[in-house]
C-alpha cells in the first residue's frame, strides 16, 4: 500500500490560486481526458488524505451540506481523514473523519482504515501541498504524481512547499493526456541518521 500525492498544478507550481480557488483547472479546454485518467486512479485507491482547505474549497464547491451524494458519486464509501486543527462541518451518512494530529501519529490508523477498504488499494493525498510535505517529512510519502496544465498564476498554494534533492525523486513515468502532462517520481527516503 503506497501513499501517493496526486494532484494537478499550474506550470509555475501552484495547486489553487491566491483565493483556495481551483477554477483555474476546470477552465483548461479538453480536461476530459485527464478526468477519464483521473478515474482509472481513483479505483485503485483505498482511502482518502486531505487538509482543511483542500476540503473546505470540496465541501462548499459540491455543496455537501445539501448534496452530500455528490460525495458517494464522486469518491464513494472510502474511508477520508481531513488534517484539520479545528472542527469541520461533516455531512451525515459519509465516511469522512477530521484528525487533528501529526501526520506521523496517525500513520497506522490511516493504513489500518484504508486496508479495510481495501487492502490492495493505495492512500491518496489529494491535497494540500503543506499536507503532502508532512507526509514526506515523516518518511511515509512514496510517491507524487503531478498533471501540469497549460496554466500560470500570479501566486496561489505551492506544489511542495519543501526542499526536495533530485536525488530523491526518481522518474518513474511521464505522459501526456490532452493539453496536460503528467509527471510520477517514486520517493527514495532519506538515509537514516
Amino acid at each position: 500500500m503506497a501513499i501517493i500525492y496526486n494532484t494537478a498544478t499550474t506550470l509555475n507550481g501552484f495547486l489553487a490560486d491566491e483565493h483556495n480557488s481551483l477554477q483555474w483547472l476546470f477552465d483548461v479546454p479538453g480536461s476530459e481526458e485527464a478526468e477519464q485518467e483521473m478515474d482509472t486512479f481513483l479505483a485503485g485507491v483505498s482511502a482518502l488524505v486531505m487538509g482543511s482547505t483542500t476540503y473546505e474549497w470540496i465541501r462548499q464547491e459540491m455543496d455537501l451540506l445539501n448534496h452530500p451524494e455528490k460525495w458517494r458519486d464522486t469518491y464513494g464509501d472510502r474511508p477520508t481523514w481531513v488534517f484539520s486543527s479545528r472542527e469541520r462541518e461533516i455531512p451525515e451518512g459519509l465516511n469522512i473523519q477530521v484528525i487533528n494530529s501529526p501526520v506521523v501519529d496517525a500513520l497506522d490508523q490511516l493504513r489500518a482504515s484504508a486496508a479495510e477498504y481495501n487492502p490492495e488499494g493505495d492512500i491518496w493525498i489529494m491535497g494540500g501541498g503543506e499536507l503532502a510535505g508532512q507526509f514526506l517529512d515523516a518518511g511515509a510519502l512514496d510517491r507524487i504524481t503531478f498533471t501540469m496544465a497549460p496554466v500560470f498564476l500570479p501566486s496561489g498554494a505551492p506544489l511542495l512547499p519543501r526542499r526536495v534533492e533530485s536525488l530523491r525523486l526518481n522518474l518513474a513515468e511521464m505522459k501526456q493526456s490532452g493539453r496536460f502532462m503528467e509527471f510520477t517520481f517514486d520517493i527514495n527516503q532519506p538515509p537514516e541518521g
